[in-house]
């Protein structure tokens, strides 16, 4: 990790970080200088990710935060402003929309929508309050573009983190504080990559034009774009990082 990096001086806190993209966001911003608070319900998880980061050379600390909770987001905001801010944490339910239960949908929307409304408007308090600008980060997906069958909470969620980025963009330009999504396509993690191996998979794989799935290092320059100042004119946006699936033909 170089002192030099492109966010040397900054803080950034990076929620849902135990695991996924989460983790691999909190190690990028780290080697590029930031100083990242690594966020989540899993504590331990986020200790050795913590220590890992160290290790690397970059500087980094834990802590416990649960996005459905708004005492955990006020403790979690009782400090200093942070710079940058990832709003990663998220989950997903996989059924059909008629066995969707409320209790289902309820989580879902809670986590991935009202959760992620809950941390930007805690972090950007902070930045209007010390009066200085910022950059957030709202992870989306591009089924918040578009659709797939059995995941109806989840594209609703995603949907509204997308329209949400844009109404925060527009409140806050005039603080300075920078609100832009960014929406991933299909990514390979240790997660789904026993799916994607899969006939049902491979057979999904072949829809992206490109042929493949997205890697996590193919998120890395777009996380670095609207987290730097490289963006300080981009407020508003979704960016997509999905092999060109969203254009794909129906």
């Amino acid at each position: 990790m170089s002192d030099g990096g492109k966010l040397s001086g900054k803080t950034a806190l990076v929620t849902g970080a135990s695991s996924g993209l989460g983790r691999h966001f909190a190690e990028i911003l780290a080697r590029e200088g930031a100083e990242v608070t690594v966020a989540a319900r899993r504590t331990e998880k986020l200790e050795e990710l913590a220590a890992k980061i160290h290790q690397a050379g970059g500087m980094a600390r834990a802590l416990p935060l649960d996005v459905t909770d708004p005492d955990s987001i006020h403790t979690a905001m009782e400090r200093p402003a942070f710079d940058i801010v990832v709003n990663n944490a998220g989950i997903t339910h996989d059924g059909p929309a008629l066995e969707t239960s409320p209790a289902d949908w309820d989580r879902v929307i809670n986590t991935d929508l009202t959760g992620v409304f809950r941390v930007a408007q805690a972090a950007a308090k902070r930045m209007v309050d010390e009066g200085r600008g910022g950059s957030i980060i709202n992870i989306a997906s591009i089924l918040g573009l578009r659709v797939a069958g059995n995941v109806s909470a989840y594209a609703t969620a995603k949907a509204g983190v997308v329209q949400m980025t844009k109404s925060l963009a527009l409140e806050w330009a005039r603080h300075g504080v920078r609100v832009n999504a960014l929406c991933p396509g299909y990514i390979e993690t240790d997660l789904n990559r026993a799916f994607f191996a899969s006939d049902v998979g491979q057979a999904l794989i072949k829809r992206v034009p490109q042929r493949r799935l997205g890697r996590m290092s193919d998120l890395d320059g777009p996380l670095l774009l609207l987290a730097s100042d490289d963006s300080a004119f981009m407020t508003g946006t979704e960016v997509v990082v999905d092999g060109g699936h969203l254009v794909s033909s129906l």
